[in-house]
Parts: C-alpha cells; sequence; structure tokens
C-alpha cells in the first residue's frame, strides 16, 4: 500500500510575493450541481490522461454550456500490484470506485476544504452510473508544472495548498493522489480531482514527515469530525468500516500535529 503526498512539490518562499486574486465564477457552485444533475449531454470523447479513463462530456441547458468529467469505474480485485512514485506495492481487497470521489467531495465540505475540489453529483449516463464532474480549465497540472519548472508567483500560498492537500489525502488514504490529479487554475489555485482509490481500510498514518504544517483553522475542523456527521454527509457512498478507518487516521493526525506544537510551538506549526 502506498500513499501518493507529493513530497517534491513545496517551493521556496519569497516573502515580498503577492497573492494572486480569484476571479468569481460565472455560476455559484450550487447552480453547478443543478446544471450538471439536468443539464443534456450533446458531447462525449475520451480523456487522455488518468488511469480510471474518464469521459469528457459536454452538457447543455440551452444556456448555459459547459463540460464535465464521468467517471463510472467500479472494480474490485482480491489482490492488486500498485506501482507509484514511492515504488510498487500489493493491496489486498482492492477497491476502484466512483463513489470515493462524491465521498470525497462531500467530506472537503464538511473541513471548509471544498473550494479546492470541483463539484461532483451522482449521474448516470451511457447506462451506467457515476460520479459527474465539474470540468476545470486549468492551465496546467502539477507533472506539466514541475516537468516545465514553473514556479509559483506566491511560495506561500502555494506551500499553504500543499499543506492542506497532503493532510486531506492522509485523512481520505488515497493511493491515487499523483502529479496529474493536482490541477492548477490560471490564478494559482490547487485543484485535487480522482479519489477513486481512496478511503482505504488501512489506519496507519503513513509519511507523517509529509505534514510538518497545517492550516490553524483545519485542524480544529478535523478534530471535531464525528462518525455521525461524516455519515450524514456522504450517506451511501461511504461503508461503516471506512468511515471508522478514516476516524481512527483522523486521531493520528490531530495527535500528530498537536505533538509538534507542544515540540515546536504553534508560530512554527500553525498558519
Amino acid at each position: 500500500m502506498v500513499i501518493l503526498l507529493l513530497i517534491a512539490l513545496l517551493v521556496p518562499v519569497n516573502a515580498a510575493a503577492q497573492a494572486v486574486a480569484v476571479a468569481p465564477p460565472s455560476l455559484t457552485r450550487d447552480e453547478m450541481r443543478e446544471f450538471m444533475l439536468k443539464a443534456k449531454v450533446v458531447r462525449s470523447r475520451d480523456t487522455s490522461k488518468g488511469i480510471t479513463s474518464p469521459k469528457r462530456l459536454t452538457l447543455t441547458d440551452g444556456v448555459v454550456t459547459h463540460d464535465a468529467a464521468f467517471q463510472s469505474v467500479d472494480e474490485y480485485s482480491t489482490v492488486a500490484s500498485l506501482t507509484g512514485k514511492r515504488g510498487t506495492t500489493v493491496e489486498m481487497n482492492f477497491v476502484d470506485h466512483y463513489r470515493y470521489n462524491l465521498a470525497a467531495f462531500a467530506l472537503s465540505g464538511l473541513l471548509g476544504l471544498d473550494h479546492m475540489m470541483p463539484v461532483h453529483v451522482r449521474r448516470r449516463w451511457g447506462g451506467k452510473d457515476g460520479s459527474l464532474c465539474w470540468w476545470i480549465d486549468a492551465q496546467m497540472d502539477e507533472g506539466e508544472r514541475l516537468k516545465k519548472k514553473v514556479q509559483p508567483p506566491n511560495a506561500s500560498d502555494w506551500n499553504q495548498q500543499m499543506y492542506r492537500m497532503r493532510l486531506f489525502a492522509a485523512l481520505v488514504r488515497d493511493t491515487d493522489r499523483n502529479l496529474g490529479n493536482v490541477l492548477i487554475t490560471p490564478e494559482w489555485k490547487v485543484v485535487m480531482i480522482d479519489f477513486t482509490r481512496a478511503f482505504r481500510l488501512q489506519t496507519e498514518l503513513l509519511y507523517s514527515k509529509d505534514l510538518p504544517k497545517v492550516d490553524r483553522a483545519l485542524l480544529p475542523r478535523v478534530e471535531a469530525l464525528t462518525k455521525e456527521s461524516v455519515k450524514a454527509a456522504v450517506g451511501s457512498d461511504l461503508t461503516s468500516s471506512e468511515i471508522d478507518a478514516m476516524m481512527k487516521r483522523r486521531d493520528l493526525i490531530v495527535a500528530h500535529f498537536r505533538k509538534l506544537i507542544a515540540e515546536l510551538g504553534e508560530e512554527k506549526v500553525l498558519y
């Protein structure tokens, strides 16, 4: 089992960097949700990236036309060999399922991180149930950024976004948080996509060294999670065992940061 927490994503901080404003969306997130639930699909095509081969759909309601990514993956294997940045591992009872996209989006809302994920809805298309994700017009993904050696305009803001993403990936134990699943908007905001291999039953907190800092507003939200609040948010998209495993990882994450704060002080851990 491996978790890809994107070690190489931090950049040196330039204190003179200025924050970049985010352009307001043309639709609210609630309007995006309603659009994706009701709009007609007028075109479909394959995408060039992603292990699960999502479809890119064009939807229209007669007024608005926009694309969305559709994933219907529903796979289970008693044993699977997985290769990632940290090597190859064998996973027992391997699951790759679109419902984890929906669960991740719901959980991000509980944690105040929904701005880091596109709107997701459940929808049926082409005779299959799946998750439909608002298409993000990204300038590049993280793999492309590293290949081109492009530096973010505000290193401090960038690093803080990376810390939030790493915590979320550790919480949901995402085994496919690779560089292609990290999109970068023109405003240099990080967007997380594709969680079909998240929410594993393993409870260990791996690679805690990748979690040196935490958002001071996010930590209490993580600590405040309860099984009941998670269940109310995710519904049937997570099993009771999957929620229990996540809550155990939550406990380890909170303990990890409380220990760092006790050892180093709040000023070096919280931002």
